[in-house]
C-alpha cells in the first residue's frame, strides 16, 4: 500500500503490470474503492503500468473536510499523476470517475491522451435528488440506503449470487462524510460544455441494466466528442466490471490496441 502526500488530502493509490509500461490511469464510483477493478485487471494486456488510487473521503485516502466540488476531484488526481511522473494516460473513469476523466482530459491533455467514459454522464442527476442523498446518509448512514444502491449498480441476476455481499459491504464501510462530500461534487457538476471541446480518442461504456446512469444518458455525454466509440454490455448495471469483466476488459483491451497504447 501506498500513500501520496500531497497537501490537502493524502491519496491511498497502487501501481500494478509493468512500471515501464504505458500507463492506464483508472477512477472508480462513489461508494467504492481501489478494489473495484480487481476482476478486470488480471485479463488486461500486459506490459501496460496501472494506476488506481482511492479518492478523498473514500477507502484508505483521507477525508479532507466536505463537501467537496469536482474542481477538488479532479485536482487530487493531477497532483498524484504529477507527483508519479505519469504522462500521456489513457484515464479509465466509471461513473464519479468518469466526471473526473472528463474534468482531467479538459485541463490537462499532457497528462490524458485518451479517455474511457463508463458509466458515467457529463451531468448526472439534479442538486435537489442529490441534496437528498446527502441528507439521507448523514442522518441515517450509508447501510440505511445499500438495499437501494444494490438494485442501481447490479442486475437482478448479479444481486441473487453471494459475491453481492462484498459490494454491499464495501459500500456500507466507506464513510458517511466522503460519500456525502463526493455526492455534492457531482451535484455540482455540469460538463456538457467543456466535455463538448474535447478532441482525443474516447470510448463510452455503459450497461443495459444501469439504474443510476442508463445507456442513453452515457450516449449522449460519449457523443459529445467526435469519433468517439460506444459499446452497451448486456446483463450489466452500474459496475459492468465487476458483473461482466471478461467482456470489459476485451473492450478495453480492443480500444487499448486500436489508439496504439499497447
Amino acid at each position: 500500500m501506498q500513500i501520496a502526500d500531497l497537501g490537502e488530502v493524502r491519496l491511498h493509490y497502487r501501481i500494478d503490470g509493468d512500471p515501464d509500461g504505458a500507463p492506464v490511469v483508472f477512477a472508480n464510483s462513489l461508494g467504492t474503492d481501489l478494489r473495484l477493478w480487481d476482476p478486470v485487471l488480471p485479463l488486461l494486456p500486459k506490459g501496460l503500468k496501472f494506476i488506481r488510487y482511492d479518492k478523498r473521503g473514500h477507502g484508505l485516502s483521507s477525508m479532507p473536510k466536505a463537501p467537496y466540488s469536482m474542481g477538488s476531484l479532479v485536482r487530487d488526481v493531477e497532483l498524484l499523476m504529477d507527483h508519479l511522473g505519469v504522462k500521456d494516460s489513457v484515464f479509465v473513469g466509471l461513473s464519479i470517475g468518469g466526471m473526473i476523466a472528463q474534468g482531467l482530459a479538459v485541463k490537462r491533455l499532457d497528462l490524458v491522451r485518451a479517455v474511457v467514459l463508463s458509466n458515467t454522464a457529463a451531468k448526472i442527476g439534479t442538486p435537489e435528488m442529490w441534496q437528498e442523498r446527502v441528507n439521507a446518509v448523514l442522518r441515517d448512514g450509508i447501510p440505511s440506503m445499500a438495499d437501494g444502491v444494490m438494485e442501481r449498480w447490479f442486475a437482478p441476476e448479479f444481486r441473487h449470487t453471494p459475491e453481492l455481499e462484498l459490494w454491499r459491504n464495501m459500500l456500507a464501510r466507506q464513510p458517511a462524510e466522503g460519500y456525502a462530500g463526493c455526492s455534492a461534487a457531482i451535484s455540482g457538476t455540469d460538463f456538457f460544455t467543456p466535455t463538448s471541446g474535447l478532441r482525443l480518442p474516447a470510448l463510452g461504456i455503459a450497461g443495459d441494466r444501469d439504474g443510476s446512469t442508463p445507456p442513453d444518458l452515457v450516449k449522449e455525454t460519449i457523443d459529445l466528442i467526435p469519433g468517439s466509440q460506444f459499446h452497451l454490455i448486456r446483463g450489466a448495471g452500474h459496475l459492468p466490471c465487476v458483473e461482466k469483466p471478461a467482456e470489459y476488459a476485451e473492450v478495453l483491451s480492443k480500444f487499448f490496441r486500436e489508439i496504439g497504447h499497447v
